[in-house]
């Protein structure tokens, strides 16, 4: 596949950039709605704590297939033909919800089919916008997706606190601005795509519907060594942001405007440090996985006295950390993938870094509420290793990745 600087006008490539990014956003912004509800179905339909990280993380069991399938079936029928089914999936999806207010078995599903449609959507999402700028500007690429994609994750958690917290049917009007949402970004991004005279070809017919990254070996390695481990801290510090550390501050007043205020604080961090990322250059990975390890620290020192103040440093931390992953890894990809498998590529990256979405179940299962600091401390140990293995791996010779 050409890449569309040396294909089309700027104004064309601007376009198109915008209408990725448009896409990307529309799901991201679906991912998260639920988040803040949770306290409100758990009082609803009398959930455990298990059970409530359960819902998140279910969303994981979604995305598998749908990470691993469908970056290769973009690489081999097209991104658009992909990526707005999967966005108009993650619409739908959030109308799924609305029986969940009564029925736990239909917030499974609901999450279930939320990371099918995120999962294609943002390998394929991100494959896009990486041919867009070519491999020669691949920081654009990282930069413009985790942009897009932390936005996204930032501004739905914090919407449906805010609605849920002071506007009537707190179930239900989240999902319907998101399902609007979805509406009319895909109605811009689709004009935007025919006014830049996108044609949407496949970067090979020849590619594989399975997960193969055509990778050489010494690729493979770094693939298996850097990014993997990148990956899994992407979404194993936001989550934990967003859904335990909220369980720290039990009796806190407005408890689902500040879940959702909380979240947007997570995720929001994650966007901001977008623009300075590229200032750390190889060490972005490293100093994200360090970020996160305070991040957990502050949240096992802020249970004993329940303190607001360390809760929200800790969330801005971790998704400080998370962010500064994510722009990490993507930039890598952009950096190792041939154009021909670089949905598949991005597919196992955001493969790996849902991994982290069982990091939230891990720490509630083995501990009671009231001693989540235990699990934190453990989790700030494990990032901590995870920076200082990122730093190695980084001051490495190329040669040896």
């Amino acid at each position: 596949m050409l890449d569309v600087e040396a294909a089309a006008p700027p104004r064309a490539a601007r376009l198109l950039w915008w209408a990725a990014a448009a896409l990307l956003f529309a799901a991201a912004f679906g991912t998260n709605v639920s988040t803040p509800l949770l306290l409100i179905y758990r009082h609803r339909l009398h959930l455990s704590t298990t059970e409530l990280t359960a819902i998140f993380g279910v969303y994981a069991l979604g995305l598998a297939p749908s990470l691993l399938l469908g970056g290769p079936a973009s690489d081999r029928f097209g991104r658009l033909r992909v990526l707005v089914p999967s966005v108009v999936l993650a619409g739908a999806a959030s109308l799924v919800f609305l029986p969940g207010a009564h029925s736990l078995a239909m917030l499974f599903v609901a999450r279930f089919v939320q990371g099918l449609a995120s999962g294609a959507a943002f390998s394929v999402g991100s494959a896009w916008l990486q041919d867009l700028v070519g491999t020669t500007t691949a920081t654009h690429a990282a930069r413009r997706a985790s942009l897009a994609l932390s936005t996204g994750f930032c501004l739905g958690p914090l919407s449906s606190g805010l609605l849920a917290e002071w506007v009537p049917a707190p179930l239900t009007l989240p999902y319907l601005v998101h399902a609007g949402l979805v509406a009319v970004l895909l109605v811009g991004a689709l004009t935007l795509v025919r006014l830049a005279g996108w044609a949407d070809r496949p970067a090979s017919v020849r590619a594989s519907l399975l997960p193969r990254t055509g990778l050489a070996a010494p690729e493979r390695r770094t693939f298996r060594r850097t990014l993997a481990p990148t990956a899994v801290c992407v979404y194993a510090f936001p989550s934990v942001a967003i859904t335990v550390l909220p369980l720290l501050l039990p009796h806190r007043p407005h408890v689902v405007a500040f879940t959702g205020a909380l979240s947007a604080l997570a995720l929001g961090s994650g966007a901001l440090v977008q623009p300075a990322a590229h200032l750390l250059g190889r060490m972005c990975g490293a100093v994200g996985a360090a970020l996160g390890a305070v991040g957990y620290g502050c949240g096992a020192l802020a249970a004993a006295p329940q303190s607001t103040g360390l809760v929200l440093v800790g969330a801005a931390l971790l998704g400080a950390g998370g962010g500064l992953c994510l722009n990490a890894g993507l930039l890598l990809v952009g950096r190792l993938a041939p154009p021909e498998t670089r949905g598949a590529c991005n597919g196992l990256f955001y493969t790996w870094a849902y991994v982290g979405f069982a990091t939230p179940l891990l720490a509630t299962s083995f501990v009671e509420t009231a001693h989540l600091d235990r699990s934190l401390v453990v989790l700030a140990v494990l990032g901590t290793l995870t920076s200082g293995w990122l730093l190695l791996r980084n001051r490495a010779p190329r040669r040896a990745s």
